[in-house]
């Protein structure tokens, strides 16, 4: 690294960071003094990286909800002072580990490769000491998934490499965490997610950072990878990927991968590590069933007893009726759990079943008519006569990118899911290009028949489910 590169790094990083106390007020004026006593004055300042911000809080519950209501407001508070700051990270840190982990920053502003190292701080970090194998609940659907898992951090390279595939709010990074945990006292472990994998390939090769890239990688024990489906395209980057991969298994390190399709079903991925994947052991995990569904209620309303001193009261009516309305995704159902508690908490009140049904209203399963991104790029793309993997696609022809607009403006309209979430079921693009497509077709609507039209029908085909040739 040049000099001239050195200092302006060591210049980046010792910038001042933003002023977490004048944000706070801005937060307490935008959102009320009843939200912010409650949830964001919970939240810590860690660390300012290049292009996004550090938070942190200190229970999982704090952060799906401050992650589900908040988050992309408070982002844009953000920007207000810093606009090349394009995203926040909110990670669960105990307090006690909160100042060890500002230290940790503090020694690498120290070392001499900077820029590298700083940036890994939160990729290479990932382990969540709250999702462990002791609190997984386990039923019909993940039964083998979980035991697999269990036999790996018994005995690595028992099954190499272990690949975990299923929808999304299953259970499947919660398995992969639960395994680092596992294995992290005796043996190097990285879990990072197939996204910052690419992020700092990319980084590396501008930064002539890659024999360090190199090094962190092929000298663990363990790597663990979530959401391989989005390391996909980017032949030179899949190319290091699978000597990596080859290298590791070599030397008898264990992998392990989650994804949201099989192996055979990744799109834009060599064939050659797909066939990779498809060597080890590949296990699924279906839809929680209603048994599973109610032991996780159960389990999730004592642990929130626990943490709240016993306030918490959700009667065998409610639990029941969640389980029954509540089948997507494990994490839908604890949120749900988590929407009820928070109710309770800021009424002050026990809610009846007419309330939850209030609170819960996107979130209740209304039968086959269950609106979700995939159907509604499906819907979209059998409309255009254009293939999934097109719409998906970086191409920027112009019979590809309305179709594209159209789909994440219905997303952002028909369902709850947030700026991120639609980018990442979109290859991974970013929260800006979704603004910009929904905002595309909010000014074409105003001005264009056709396309009013057609916005119409298209939302009428997905809130009944019943696509047809048009």
């Amino acid at each position: 690294m040049s000099n001239n590169n050195f200092n302006q790094n060591l210049k980046n990083i010792s910038s001042e960071n933003l002023d977490w106390s004048t944000i706070q007020k801005d937060m307490k004026n935008k959102f009320g003094s009843d939200i912010y006593e409650s949830w964001l004055k919970k939240i810590e300042f860690v660390e300012e990286m290049n292009n996004y911000v550090l938070l942190s809080v200190s229970t999982r519950f704090i952060r799906d909800w401050i992650t589900s209501r908040y988050l992309d407001q408070i982002l844009q508070i953000v920007k207000n002072y810093k606009k090349d700051l394009t995203r926040i990270e909110l990670k669960i840190i105990e307090k006690s580990s909160l100042d060890e982990n500002k230290e940790q920053i503090n020694n690498i502003k120290k070392t001499e490769n900077i820029s590298f190292i700083k940036d890994t701080y939160l990729q290479y970090n990932r382990i969540d000491p709250n999702k462990r194998f002791d609190n997984f609940v386990t039923g019909t659907s993940n039964k083998l998934a979980y035991e697999a898992s269990l036999k790996v951090s018994e005995n690595i390279s028992h099954y190499n490499p272990l690949y975990i595939y299923g929808g999304v709010g299953m259970g499947k990074t919660h398995l992969l965490n639960s395994i680092g945990i596992s294995l992290k006292e005796k043996n190097k472990v990285m879990f990072i997610s197939a996204e910052r994998f690419m992020y700092q390939f990319v980084k590396s090769i501008k930064s002539n950072d890659m024999v360090k890239f190199k090094e962190y990688f092929r000298n663990t024990d363990i790597l663990i990878i979530d959401d391989i489906q989005f390391m996909n395209g980017k032949e030179a980057m899949q190319e290091e990927f699978f000597h990596t991969f080859n290298a590791l298994l070599d030397k008898g390190s264990q992998i392990i991968i989650s994804a949201d399709r099989a192996p055979n079903k990744l799109s834009r991925i060599q064939d050659r590590i797909k066939s990779r994947f498809a060597g080890g052991l590949v296990v699924d995990i279906q839809k929680p069933d209603y048994e599973l569904r109610s032991k996780i209620i159960k389990q999730k309303t004592e642990e929130l007893n626990i943490f709240y001193s016993n306030q918490i009261n959700i009667s065998d009516e409610i639990q029941k009726f969640i389980s029954l309305e509540t089948t997507t995704s494990i994490r839908e159902l604890v949120g749900a759990i988590n929407r009820v508690v928070s109710f309770s908490r800021i009424y002050n009140k026990i809610p009846n079943l007419s309330e939850v049904k209030i609170v819960l209203k996107d979130l209740l399963n209304t039968g086959e008519n269950k609106i979700t991104i995939d159907l509604i790029q499906s819907i979209v793309c059998k409309f255009f006569k254009i293939s999934k993997n097109e719409m998906l696609s970086s191409r920027r022809s112009r019979y590809l990118v309305r179709p594209r607009q159209i789909a994440i403006y219905l997303t952002k309209i028909l369902t709850s899911k947030s700026l991120p979430e639609i980018g990442r079921e979109f290859s991974n693009r970013d929260h800006t290009t979704i603004i910009h497509s929904v905002k595309t077709i909010e000014k074409l609507k105003e001005n264009d028949q056709e396309m009013t039209n057609n916005i119409n029908n298209l939302k009428n085909q997905i809130l009944y489910n019943k696509p047809h040739e048009i």
